[in-house]
């Protein structure tokens, strides 16, 4: 049996090959309804129908069914052979049922059954939240023509009524009922923002769509920040540029960076022995972007992290001059960085120092390895055997910070995560360094 942590996907083929499969779910210290919601590939409600619940306990194709459990408090029963096509995704929720919030969870699971026999688990409780009314425990998905399932645990603000609305469905209002609030118009600068990204780089479109969604899950659908994407251009890194795997990946950053502000660009920055800052990137230089810089600025035989910091943290705070920080520093907007590498650095003291001083700033330091490892300290991401990325665990542990102000994954291939995996990802620690940054007061 597979004990599974949050992240971690398994395919349904290794442990039910027939598609059949049944669903556990148990909870003690706070009553929880549990729901499962039939999506489309835009991640919405297919149909009413498809949302199976207490007061609706089949889908209309039989695929999926309440069921009892022995020992659970309550079960699904699912036949992926008799779901629809256009079902993309089974998302597994529980809502609070009454007042109280998943802090208040002593404990839960949700176990995966095939053939009667338990194959594996995902533990959860109420030290996983904090005000949430609502959990997204774990998501069935297709994915090249077969099915998998990945542990989620991701904390929702509302109850099962936001959970009906964000899944595009329809919630029933109790009688007597105020008029709705008018929703708030879109801002001008968000609606020309669609229309360039649907003008200038359509091939954007379903990536901003799909980081809306990642983002809406945390609670961030109206967050502002600066992006910055700082790239590796050691040499080891050429087969991934060549390959084109670096420029998808920009393009996925580009979009997340849509989503977190109006002026349609990101800033980059370059490292190998040396630092370089090339112009943005944006809508209308995404799609040849990589190749134009790496070609600018070739490939170089060293790896420096602690340079490339001091060079992102001159640029956004100078009055730092990259150099040692001891006092808060307070800012309006916050700094995401995604930090790509596929190796160690030749400068881990100044890395370290970087990263203590960067702590006391508005900025979050988001690393990727790649390579073969995928472990991260989270217990929010996956968990597997040995990283190649030792140095850059240490930094996600590092002592001396005045916040945690960095996360670390590895994965094997800038593509290896779909991309809402990867969004999700993303979105794993930088809610929470949101929260201790206002704390800190380093957010005005």
């Amino acid at each position: 049996m597979d004990n599974l942590t949050r992240g971690q996907r398994l395919p349904l083929a290794g442990i039910a090959p027939d598609g059949r499969l049944d669903i556990g779910l148990a909870a003690s210290g706070l009553r929880l309804d549990f729901a499962c919601f039939g999506l489309g590939a835009d991640g919405k409600l297919l149909d009413e129908p498809y949302m199976t619940f207490f007061n609706q306990p089949r889908t209309p194709c039989g695929g999926v069914a309440l069921c009892d459990i022995r020992g659970d408090l309550l079960g699904f029963s699912i036949d992926t052979g008799l779901l629809p096509a256009a079902i993309d995704q089974l998302a597994i929720t529980a809502s609070v049922d009454g007042d109280g919030t998943m802090a208040q969870l002593s404990s839960g699971y949700l176990r995966l059954l095939a053939g009667g026999a338990e194959q594996a688990r995902f533990a959860f409780s109420g030290q996983d939240f904090a005000q949430e009314r609502a959990i997204m425990l774990g998501n069935l998905y297709r994915k090249d023509g077969q099915w998998r399932f990945m542990a989620v645990g991701q904390g929702f603000n509302g109850g099962l009524d936001a959970l009906v609305a964000h899944f595009g469905g329809a919630v029933a209002a109790p009688a007597p009922v105020a008029a709705p609030a008018p929703r708030p118009a879109p801002e001008p600068g968000r609606i020309s923002l669609e229309k360039r990204i649907e003008a200038k780089a359509p091939h954007l479109v379903s990536l901003v769509k799909q980081a809306t969604v990642s983002l809406e899950k945390v609670g961030l659908a109206s967050h502002r920040a600066k992006v910055a994407l700082v790239l590796d251009i050691s040499g080891s890194m050429s087969t991934l540029y060549r390959k084109g795997l670096v420029q998808q990946f920009a393009d996925r950053i580009l979009a997340l960076g849509c989503k977190f502000d109006d002026d349609g660009e990101i800033d980059v920055f370059l490292f190998g022995s040396k630092v370089h800052q090339p112009a943005p990137m944006n809508l209308g230089n995404a799609r040849s972007y990589v190749r134009d810089v790496v070609e600018a600025h070739p490939l170089e035989g060293d790896t420096r992290y602690g340079r490339a910091m001091e060079a992102v943290r001159r640029f956004y705070f100078p009055d730092s001059q990259g150099g040692e920080r001891k006092s808060a520093a307070t800012a309006p907007l916050p700094v995401f960085v995604m930090f790509v590498t596929d190796g160690g650095t030749s400068d881990k003291p100044l890395t370290e120092k970087q990263l203590r001083w960067a702590s006391y700033e508005p900025i979050f330091w988001q690393f990727m390895g790649i390579g073969k490892g995928k472990k991260s300290k989270s217990k929010k991401l996956l968990q597997f055997a040995d990283s190649d990325f030792p140095f850059l665990e240490q930094l996600d542990e590092l002592s001396g910070r005045l916040v945690d102000n960095a996360g670390y994954f590895s994965v094997s291939s800038p593509d290896e995560h779909s991309d809402s995996e990867l969004y999700d990802l993303l979105m794993a620690e930088y809610p929470g360094w949101i929260r201790l940054a206002k704390q800190h007061r380093l957010l005005a």
